[in-house]
């Protein structure tokens, strides 16, 4: 219900294609100049560590893990066992955030990659608790880790006060080591409790950040694509009206630029096993590539594509613990509105035609 998922994906048959004899025959190969700028090569290292940190760093904690229990070293997996034990449940109270993880010089590097740019609309007041809608959810929501899991962007400046907690997939807050290294950066899991014990708190100051198409939306993650999985996900708005925090709207424009994807449309094969495979493992396995380290033509590393988040004026919500269907219909239209009027404002600087308009399914 409360999805934001950072989600493991493979491009197997994209890759297969590319090192394929045929494929190779067909591709031009286009190097990187060896004069490229220093900071430039700063900018591709910190997102390389980046995408293998969403890609491979869970799996590679695990091997870790108990590898070490067969060496002279097992004593480390096991005092990590028994810490973890005593700190099972500090993912879903709010985490472990760790101020000098994100504000490490590596995070502007990432942000000047692409660029990334974090642009106000209204104020929040930081007395009140929020929820942020965040659309598009893209691939691997490079938007939404930026702008709310780092100080890269000036969160913290353009809000003060305010406090941001960016959800992801529980099942990636069992993974040893790798844990940390997520609360570090202020995620927490995706579930009911986890959003709750923050907008509970008294005095306001938190925002919940939800991908609320979650890992389904990924597989609409295509260039020029403006397809939301918004027309029936209301568990956010309830979240939200249960605890009384206001709903924000955000949208992050250029999110669905970064990397290509298989064609997928809804019908066909693999469009069917994607979605299978999503409703099964919870994860979404979007065959995507983009380009590599030392050249432009494929690879898993994201295009240098401008991403603009706009975060949108606050909807004020009255607390309301038991809302009816027709109360949270009304606000789930009302925010799906208020979602289409920023996109619409917006859209014109961002180089989208003017008869491009959101869809929802």
């Amino acid at each position: 219900m409360y999805i934001m998922s950072h989600t493991v994906k493979f491009n197997i048959v994209t890759l297969f294609n590319c090192l394929s004899k045929s494929g190779l025959q067909s591709m031009k190969l286009q190097f990187a100049p060896t004069n490229v700028p220093l900071n430039r090569r700063l900018q591709t290292t910190s997102v390389l560590l980046w995408v293998f940190s969403f890609l491979a760093l869970a799996q590679c904690c695990i091997v870790l893990f108990f590898g070490l229990l067969f060496t002279r070293f097992w004593l480390l997996s096991v005092l990590y066992a028994a810490w973890w034990f005593i700190d099972w449940d500090t993912p879903s109270q709010g985490g472990r955030r760790i101020h000098f993880m994100c504000k490490l010089p590596l995070w502007r590097y990432m942000r000047d990659y692409f660029p990334i740019q974090l642009l106000k609309t209204a104020e929040l007041d930081p007395r009140q608790n929020y929820v942020l809608g965040f659309h598009p959810h893209g691939i691997l929501v490079a938007g939404a880790f930026a702008n709310f899991c780092t100080y890269a962007t000036g969160f913290c400046n353009l809000y003060p006060g305010l406090t941001p907690y960016l959800l992801m997939l529980p099942l990636w807050f069992r993974a040893p080591f790798f844990r940390d290294y997520l609360m570090s950066g202020g995620l927490i899991p995706s579930d009911k409790e986890s959003a709750s014990y923050l907008l509970r708190r008294p005095g306001g100051g938190n925002a919940v950040v939800i991908a609320v198409g979650g890992a389904p939306e990924a597989l609409d993650a295509h260039p020029g694509a403006y397809t939301l999985q918004l027309a029936n996900k209301k568990g956010f708005v309830k979240l939200a009206m249960e605890h009384g925090a206001h709903l924000v709207p955000v949208f992050s424009f250029g999110e669905n630029e970064l990397f290509d994807q298989v064609e997928n449309p809804r019908g066909t094969w693999l469009r069917w096993i994607q979605e299978r495979l999503q409703r099964v493992m919870g994860i979404s396995l979007p065959l995507f590539h983009a380009r590599g380290v030392f050249q432009y033509s494929f690879g898993l590393m994201p295009y240098r594509k401008p991403i603009h988040t706009v975060v949108g004026k606050p909807i004020r919500i009255q607390r309301n613990k038991n809302p009816s269907d027709d109360e949270l219909d009304d606000l789930h239209e009302l925010y799906i509105d208020q979602l289409c009027k920023l996109f619409e404002e917006h859209k014109g600087h961002y180089g989208i035609p003017e008869d491009r308009h959101l869809t929802f399914v």
